[in-house]
Formats: structure tokens, sequence, C-alpha cells
């Protein structure tokens, strides 16, 4: 085991680059957080993966093998590390030894198709990738498109019959005899800017090829510190991995929870069962995840009164959080923080800051204030709504502009791709594509994305709005709401609809009830149900289903 103790530890401090800063500076990476929790709770458990458990001694150790090694295999300064992985212990590792090199880690989603996989090896130009063997089929397509050199493999070794066909150009080991080839020591960080680029981070794609968004090692540490504020974590908290680490780097919860000594706890797949098993058994005290995580839990409860054990602080993103699912999460005992951003701003960048004199509001008052986006995070607060012009919009809860905002959480840009990230940030503001409303308090709210917006006889009717009202019905488990072609209004709501279990109601008595809370005009006109096609972090793929209701007619499926 790696014993640090004090004059060892600062060795680390004088590393390289780090010692030939100003005595009034020290560069912003995230990599320090490691060290720090290495330092301050070295024998402490720091991530536990299925049967196995590391402290934050043995952590370091493997990040310091898993760098030395990649250093051995020929990957250096600005090299990119593609990893393609379940949350795993391994994962973690790769979030801080990448990095170690002055290379760029890029966490691909394992739930995308062969092809836009081997899009991003080529475009990245990754020369490695860290990779389980259940994702060999996603890799090999595009293999002989990458600049692959080496794949090293979580799990068990390829077979010889896979390595000597589909793999046999690249290098191919399993990720533990990998780590033996490295050094379990620290060595001199090969990082001379905190700008350096620490991760590429690939948007979802659905308006053509995915773009690869690059975070830098200053704005992942600050957002790493936004994390840690935002979400009240500390050394005594446990940080369940409902959300994917390569959803970018899991909010930057990777490096989050390091920097706070909190321990990590690996969930490959999300499941209720697993998820509640844990939080019982391990003391869960975090997690985050899209609002389809929230209906899962108080879907699934392992009982009809069921309540935490503890308080659990729940930070939900990707969807507005319909009103009635806050409500149904709270009663069982979980503190809910809303926040929202996007893949170009590190994940979330503003958060429904909750205040003191709202605790005595009705209960419907005060989720629907929390179902707000909120303001900017503590170390990102620049953030507006705006018209065509750049000009902010009235703060009046109503007039909607474009949500856009710039700062510490504000990607680099996009990689090798100069006229995108120009385009993105025209007017010295990153454009969000989100339509929203400020209001008079200054908290914003999203009305809908500008590509979803339905635009019915003239008028603007938000899907986000519709879709609240159709998630107040008892027997709604989720739905999502498009606009859909109509010969009169051009466009009308349509409601897609998936029930609760046991659960039954009709498309006639969903639109009636809908017509009791909404003007008439932005009530469904039909509804349709089964299940909602889903990203794997929980958010709903409407170009899907709009690809469907607009087939050959002329409307943006995307």
């Amino acid at each position: 085991m790696l014993e640090l103790d004090r004059p060892t530890f600062q060795k680390l401090w004088s590393r390289g680059q780090w010692s030939a800063m100003p005595v009034s500076r020290s560069l912003l990476s995230p990599l320090m957080f490691l060290e720090r929790s290495i330092h301050v709770y070295g024998d402490k458990d720091a991530v536990i993966d299925g049967s196995r458990r590391y402290t934050y001694e043995q952590l370091g150790q493997r990040v310091y093998r898993l760098a030395s090694a990649l250093r051995r295999a020929g990957i250096g300064k600005g090299d990119r590390v593609a990893l393609l992985a379940y949350n795993s212990a391994e994962a973690l590792e790769a979030h801080f030894g990448v990095p170690q090199l002055g290379a760029v880690l890029v966490a691909i989603n394992f739930r995308l198709n062969s092809d836009e996989v081997g899009y991003i090896l080529a475009h990245c130009g990754a020369k490695a990738i860290i990779a389980h063997l259940d994702f060999a089929p996603l890799i090999a397509p595009g293999l002989a498109g990458s600049k692959l050199e080496r794949i090293i493999w979580i799990g068990n070794a390829p077979d010889a019959s896979m390595v000597a066909g589909s793999f046999e150009s690249a290098k191919n080991t399993t990720y533990e005899e990998f780590l033996l080839t490295g050094d379990p020591e620290p060595f001199d960080l090969a990082i001379a800017d905190e700008d350096d680029i620490i991760s590429i981070n690939y948007t979802s794609g659905t308006t053509g090829r995915p773009k690869g968004v690059m975070y830098t090692h200053r704005g992942a540490y600050l957002n790493a510190l936004g994390q840690i504020y935002h979400s009240a974590m500390n050394g005594d908290s446990v940080y369940l991995w409902t959300l994917p680490m390569f959803h970018c780097n899991g909010w930057c919860y990777t490096w989050a929870v390091t920097a706070a000594g909190a321990r990590h706890i690996a969930l490959p797949k999300v499941e209720p069962k697993a998820i509640f098993d844990l939080i019982e058994r391990e003391g869960v005290t975090h997690l985050c995840g899209a609002p389809t995580v929230l209906v899962m839990l108080s879907n699934d409860a392992p009982a009809k009164d069921y309540r935490f054990p503890r308080p659990l602080r729940i930070t939900t993103a990707a969807a507005p959080p319909p009103p009635t699912v806050i409500a149904r999460i709270e009663a069982m005992g979980a503190v809910l923080t809303h926040v929202y951003g996007l893949t170009e701003t590190y994940g979330p960048h503003t958060v429904s800051q909750w205040r003191a004199q709202w605790d005595d509001k009705p209960a419907d008052e005060r989720v629907r204030l929390k179902a707000r986006q909120g303001v900017g995070y503590i170390h990102a607060p620049e953030l507006r709504v705006v018209d065509d012009a750049m000009n902010d919009v009235p703060a009046d809860g109503t007039t909607m502009g474009e949500v856009v905002m710039r700062g510490n959480n504000v990607m680099k840009g996009y990689f090798n791709d100069p006229a995108a990230t120009e385009k993105a940030f025209r007017g010295g503001w990153f454009h969000s594509g989100d339509l929203g409303v400020m209001h008079p308090d200054g908290y914003i709210e999203l009305r809908d994305r500008a590509k979803d917006i339905i635009i019915s006889g003239g008028e603007n009717i938000s899907t986000i709005e519709v879709e609240r009202a159709v998630y107040a019905h008892p027997a709604v488990l989720e739905a999502a709401v498009i606009g859909v072609p109509d010969e009169k209004w051009g466009e009308v709501p349509k409601a897609f609809v998936t029930l609760k279990s046991g659960a039954s109601a009709t498309a006639d008595e969903i639109i009636a009830f809908c017509r009791d809370k909404l003007a008439h005009f932005k009530a469904p006109k039909a509804i349709e149900f089964g299940p909602l096609p889903k990203t794997s972090t929980g958010k709903v793929q409407k170009f899907k289903l709009r690809e469907k209701e607009w087939a050959g007619r002329e409307k943006r499926i995307n």
C-alpha cells in the first residue's frame, strides 16, 4: 500500500510545473483533490464497487499505476484516451490517471451505436481506450478508421479469437494486468496551464454528428467545488452513482466527491432494488439523476409508505421535473435540489436556490418554486434571458427569450470545430437553445427547447407546461408532449403517456383533466400510451416521437 506521511505529501505539491507557480497562486486542477484526500482520508473507504473496496491510499496507488502505465505505453500530453465503461472503480480512476499525464479523457456514452462510437473515436483521435469487454461490439466496426493503438479491457480478458480477428491491429491487455506495468508512486505532473484540456465530452448529436465539448482543468475544478457547496457534501457523505460517469464526467461529481473526501458507491446499472439496497446497507446520503430516476424511486419503493432511513440529498436535472414528481419524492424524505445545464456548461449551470422564507408557503407553491431552474451556481452567476437582438427580456415571468450564459462554467469550445464554437458564442455569450422567462425575483424558468415549442394557430405553447398538467393526473407515471400536424392549426399538442403499474385511464379522461388545468388550446388533442424513448441519462428523445409523427411532412424533427 502506498503510505503517504507528511514529508511525502509535501513532495506531491512541488512536482513539475506546480513548483514553478508564483507563491500567491496554485494551478486549479481537480487532480489536487485526490492528493488532498489521500493525505487527509488515506485509510478511509474511497470507492466501493461490488465486493471491491478501496481506501483513498489504495485509490491513489491505482491512479498512479494507471498514469505511469499509460506513459510507458506512449501516451503523453495532449493525447486522447477514450473510456467506454459502466460506473466502476476503473472509470473513476481514469478521471484522475489520464489527466496526470496532461492527456485528455474522452468518456463515451455506451448507449450509442457502433457508428456513433466509431465517429467519436476517429474525430477525437484517441490513441488508447479503456473499455469494458461488454462494449467490444461497439468498438470493432470503427477500429480501422480510428488511431487506436491500445485497448485496455475491464473485466475478463478477450478470448483469442476476438483478439485475432477484430482487434488484432491494437495491443490488447486487461486493466489489472496493465496496472502492474505501472508504478504506484507519484511523478511529475505534465500540466503547465489550468486552461489545458482535461476532458472532451461529446453531445448527443440529435441535430447532426456529435460535437466534442472541451473542459479545462480550471473549469472542472471550479465546477466540482460548486457541486460540493450546492449539494452540501462533506467527508461523511456517501454518494451513489446513479448518474453515468460518462455524462459530463458525472456532472464533475467524479472530482467533487473525491474533493470532499466522501465515499463513491459504483452502480453499473440503475435498478430500483439495487438502489434501495445500497441506500440501506451503505448509508447513502447523496445521489443525482434525471426526473425519470425520481419517478422510478417513488413508484418502485419497497413499501407504499416507505421513507428513506436518513435524509437523502438528490440533485436532479436533464428535464424540468414536474411539481407532482417533486412532491412524491420529498414525501419519502428526500431533500431535492433542482439544477439545469448542458454538456457545454460542465453539466449544471443553474440551481433553484432555496430561500428560508419559502418554507411556510403552501405545499403546491413550494414545489412550483422548486421546479424553476433558478440562478447561476455560486462560481458561475452570469445568466440572462434575451431576445433575438441580445436584449434582456422583461423580468415579468411571462416574456420568453433564450437562456444564455458565460463564465467559469462554460466550455472552452468544440474540439476541432471553430465554426460551431463561434456560432455557440455569438454576442459574447453561450447560447443554450432553451427558451425561458425571467421572474421578478431574478430566477429563470424554462418554458421549452427552441426546437420543442409548439406554434399552434400563431400561439406559442410550452410543452413543459402541458407535460406538467398531464403529470398531475393520478394514473400517469411519465409523459412527453410534442406538436403534431394539424390541417387547421398547423400543429397541436399530443401527449405520449406511460401509466403507473396497475393504474388505468382513457385518452378522453386525461384530455378532460388537462382542459380543467390549461387554456383549452394548450390541452393535448390526442394521447398515445406506451413506454417513452429515452437516452441513457433519462432524457426523453422527443426527436424520435417527432420523426414518426412528421414522417413525409415539412417540419424539423431534431
